[in-house]
């Protein structure tokens, strides 16, 4: 049995919605926690200190709140860290391992991204936020719409959600390509993908969709560069990290209409700053990291949750976060 005295003091961070209670039976934890909810979001990280000093375990939604090694090692209390999903590279596992703390996961379902990803696709190809906000301000049919059958799919990396996106891509009628650093044309093929060069992915793109994850090798991968790529009729969907697009250039090139547009649902740094250009630029579709956040997966999350805190204080296993990618 884990020795550390009840009840223990948890944390639950960005409860943006208000609703972690009501996403899973906490009464399990009843007489054996208490359980603080925080609804806001602290930048500052000597306010975040001063947060979460008295807390033994902290709740964690996904990467909303970084918990490096200057963070961890100014938590004297803290016992246990519960991050949603499967890793999270904005904790510094190898930091809290030292220290005694473990990192425990939850389970996660990629479907609400891969459904999320075709909706921003749809939503920037059809024009669907801008005619909305024309129709409720008095307009009608204020700009075209671009169909997908016959045009091509540039999907960068073709992992869990980029295969089911791939195969979805399909069903519209679009042509399939892909590439990845460690892509190969028999992987792509499996998922019904043609393999090509990274240029010729940039190059003969009309919706260019993002699903790699974020590490040293792909962090800034789409730059300047490769957005010249583009055609000015293409679009490019980020619903993966915002750093592996270079953000500047990104901007740069929307302001020139260098390409068409982008849907972007993740940024540099979140949350997005009141006056940020993708807040503003007209041929953006800007959502606020919403492409995880459903009913189920939050049931999923929080529920996976209170059964990793019971397991750590009946001293039983449950499932650790691996490392960041490198």
């Amino acid at each position: 049995m884990n020795a550390i005295p009840e009840p223990v003091d948890i944390a639950i961070l960005d409860d943006y919605q208000n609703v972690a209670l009501d996403m899973a039976d906490w009464s399990q934890l009843q007489g054996r926690a208490i359980v603080t909810v925080f609804n806001d979001h602290i930048e500052d990280p000597e306010a975040l200190v001063a947060r979460l000093l008295p807390f033994d375990i902290i709740c964690v939604m996904r990467e909303r709140t970084p918990l490096p090694r200057a963070i961890l090692e100014k938590l004297p209390r803290l016992k246990l860290i519960v991050s949603t999903g499967r890793r999270n590279a904005s904790i510094d596992v190898a930091a809290a391992t030292e220290r005694g703390i473990p990192v425990a996961r939850t389970g996660y379902s990629s479907d609400a991204t891969i459904e999320f990803t075709w909706a921003m696709i749809l939503a920037s190809a059809r024009h669907i936020a801008s005619e909305n906000a024309s129709l409720r301000s008095g307009g009608w049919q204020r700009s075209i719409g671009a169909h997908l059958r016959g045009r091509t799919l540039a999907i960068l990396g073709l992992g869990n959600i980029g295969a089911e996106v791939a195969r979805i891509g399909a069903a519209f009628g679009m042509k399939i390509i892909a590439w990845s650093q460690n892509m190969t044309a028999e992987s792509a093929a499996a998922a019904g993908a043609e393999f090509v060069a990274k240029d010729e992915l940039f190059s003969q793109a009309d919706i260019l969709t993002i699903h790699l994850v974020l590490s040293g090798r792909t962090r800034g991968l789409v730059g300047a560069r490769e957005l010249a790529l583009m055609k000015p009729t293409a679009r490019l969907v980020n619903t993966s990290r915002g750093p592996i697009v270079d953000e500047a250039a990104l901007i740069d090139a929307l302001r020139a209409r260098k390409i068409a547009g982008a849907a972007i649902d993740v940024f540099d740094v979140e949350p997005l700053s009141p006056l940020h250009p993708f807040r503003s630029l007209d041929n953006v579709l800007a959502t606020p990291h919403i492409g995880y956040v459903s009913d189920s997966a939050y049931r999923t999350f929080y529920s996976d949750t209170v059964a990793d805190i019971r397991a750590f204080l009946d001293g039983e296993p449950f499932p650790l976060s691996p490392p960041p990618r490198v």
